[in-house]
């Protein structure tokens, strides 16, 4: 039977060669061998997705190379979900983060990355997608008063909108009872700072422990 290290290998590699069948495949040989599923997915199909999401970044790989590297991701992901889920029903869970890619933003690599840490670690996260109009950012909130909005944009020119998020809740007279929290390449502490955001984070693993600390 294969190694831990071998299976975990096997699962990044899915990603890097985009191939769905392989990743869901592996997935399943992954729950067989007992492998934590966190470790896959942190250690196997992140890493993975990290490495194409910097191979995008230096432009030796294009927008559809990602979407079919979070293609595989996702049906890796579909295989572990139910005992990811049987996991959650067994812990309670730590409170609801609502995230979203801003408004004019088509990135969503690092949101989805995120998005999946922050499930694994027991939040109730609800993907709101990319692209996200900022009053969707705002009626969600009302709606399911979530213990955090986070918003990640990975331009400057639509970093500016993570600005409206903070009018907009401020607006909608909910601000108070919610934390913000801002992302992606260009967004810095500083950034955060000057638009009144409660939180940056800076990488998946860093918004889980600070978003953990913000509600712990």
């Amino acid at each position: 039977m294969a190694s831990k290290e071998d299976i975990i290998a096997r699962a990044k590699d899915a990603i890097t060669d985009f191939d769905d069948e392989l990743a869901a495949e592996i997935a399943g040989e992954a729950l067989v061998a007992g492998i934590d599923p966190v470790e896959l997915i942190e250690k196997g199909f992140t890493a993975g997705m990290q490495e194409v999401g910097e191979q995008f970044e230096q432009g030796t790989l294009f927008l559809p190379h990602v979407l079919a590297a979070a293609e595989a991701m996702n049906a890796g992901m579909e295989v572990i979900k139910p005992e990811m889920e049987k996991r959650k029903s067994q812990t309670k869970s730590l409170g609801t983060v609502v995230i979203g890619t801003i408004e004019g933003d088509i990135h969503s690599i690092g949101k989805d990355i995120v998005a999946s840490m922050l499930n694994i670690a027991g939040f109730n996260v609800v993907d709101l997608g990319r692209d996200v109009p900022i009053k969707t950012f705002v009626e969600k909130s009302k709606e399911l008063k979530p213990q955090i909005v986070a918003s990640s944009a990975l331009m400057t020119t639509t970093m500016v909108n993570q600005i409206q998020i903070e009018e907009q809740l401020k607006e909608a007279g909910i601000r108070g009872q919610i934390k913000t929290m801002v992302g992606g390449a260009p967004v810095t502490q500083d950034w955060a700072d000057k638009i009144g955001a409660d939180l940056y984070g800076e990488s998946a693993t860093d918004v889980v422990s600070k978003v953990k600390a913000a509600l712990l």
